[in-house]
Formats: structure tokens, C-alpha cells, sequence
């Protein structure tokens, strides 16, 4: 005989995925609105100011600042990290790929800028404030995976092998990637120029031969 669930245990778990879906709406909401301030510029009625929530709300729903960042930079991420996939999925071969993945790469440079900035800021508090470290290390490991399927896809369309290890491919294009993105903020178009060089001999460096 199957048994029936508990009515209060359904009514609860709707309650739970209401709030939960509610918080996901709030942060997605106020995502803009925190990559223009800043972690350190911002607190919960500073946000609020400058969204269509109350404070209240804000309140409501999210303990701190804090966990209202965190969160929304938890569903940017979500997406962000198979950004590369379809370039992985559709190139025929290497020089494809790398072309599709420089395009994408500099485009969401420059369409993302804002959001970019928040996590690199975040993730730079993560340094000092240890609250919410686990959760950045999260989101930088899926970062990190993110970044080794586009390498491993590179080499194996080369008929080479990494000669890099995950961390170490993910420094050397993030990096590339941070540093293109102050001199965009800055307006520095020329040395948007050079971080296409730079990204064309990184890749250089990405694979070698592999052993007969």
C-alpha cells in the first residue's frame, strides 16, 4: 500500500521553493544595481535605493548584504560557466575554436564589464573576509572547468596534449582576462589590442606535441 505524504510536509516544501524561487528573483533583480556599487559601496537599503524593492523586502529575504551578493553572483555564474560550451560543441577543428573562443571572450568583456567587476571584487574580499571564501572557491573552481574544456577541446582538435595543468591554464587566461578588463573600465582601447595578442600567445603556450 503506498502511503500518502504528510500535507504538511508538502505545504512546507512548497513553502521552502517559493522563498528559495523569490530570493533567485530579487538577486537576479538587483544583480545590475550591485555591479554598479561594489561590495564594499553597498548595503541592503543602499541597493534597495537604487531598485524597485523596499528595503523590507530586501530584508526579508536575504540575512545581510552579503547573502544577497552572493546569491546573485551564484545564478550569474551558473550561466556564465558553460559560456564557452557551444564553441566547444560546434568547432570542427582548432582554428575555430579559437577564433569563436576569442569572440566570445572579448565580447562578453565588454557587455558584462559590470558584472565581471563584482566578481573580481568579490572575490578579492574573499581574501580578507572569510564568510564567504567556500563560496567563492566554488565559483572559482567551475570557473576553472569551464576554462579546461575549452583547452582540452583545443589540443585534442590539434592532435596535441595540455601542457598545462586546469589551475595553471585558468590563471593564464583569467589573468589575461582581468587585466583587459581594468584598461576597458579605464577606456584604454589600445591595450584592448594587445590583450588579443596576449590571448593568441597563450594559446601558443597551451598544448605540445604529443609523444609517438
Amino acid at each position: 500500500m503506498t502511503q500518502t505524504a504528510d500535507p504538511r510536509a508538502r505545504i512546507e516544501e512548497r513553502a521552502r521553493n517559493k522563498f528559495e524561487s523569490k530570493r533567485t528573483e530579487l538577486a537576479e533583480a538587483t544583480l545590475h544595481t550591485l555591479a554598479e556599487l561594489g561590495y564594499a559601496r553597498t548595503s541592503l537599503r543602499e541597493i534597495a535605493q537604487n531598485s524597485e524593492y523596499s528595503h523590507g523586502v530586501l530584508h526579508y529575504y536575504f540575512t545581510d548584504k552579503l547573502d544577497l551578493i552572493t546569491h546573485a553572483v551564484r545564478q550569474y555564474e551558473a550561466i556564465c560557466v558553460t559560456r564557452y560550451d557551444e564553441v566547444v560543441a560546434n568547432a570542427l577543428d582548432a582554428t575555430r575554436l579559437y577564433a569563436d573562443f576569442e569572440a566570445k571572450y572579448f565580447a562578453t568583456l565588454a557587455a558584462d564589464a559590470g558584472i565581471h567587476r563584482l566578481w573580481y571584487d568579490l572575490r578579492n574580499q574573499a581574501l580578507f573576509d572569510g564568510s564567504f571564501r567556500s563560496d567563492v572557491l566554488e565559483i572559482e573552481e567551475r570557473r576553472e572547468d569551464m576554462i579546461w574544456r575549452v583547452v582540452a577541446r583545443y589540443c585534442e582538435l590539434r592532435g596535441t596534449t595540455p601542457a598545462l595543468d586546469k589551475a595553471s591554464a585558468y590563471i593564464l587566461l583569467d589573468g589575461i582576462f582581468q587585466r583587459a578588463l581594468l584598461h576597458h573600465l579605464a577606456g584604454n582601447t589600445a591595450e584592448i589590442t594587445s590583450a588579443h595578442a596576449q590571448l593568441h600567445a597563450a594559446f601558443a603556450l597551451l598544448d605540445c606535441p604529443t609523444p609517438q
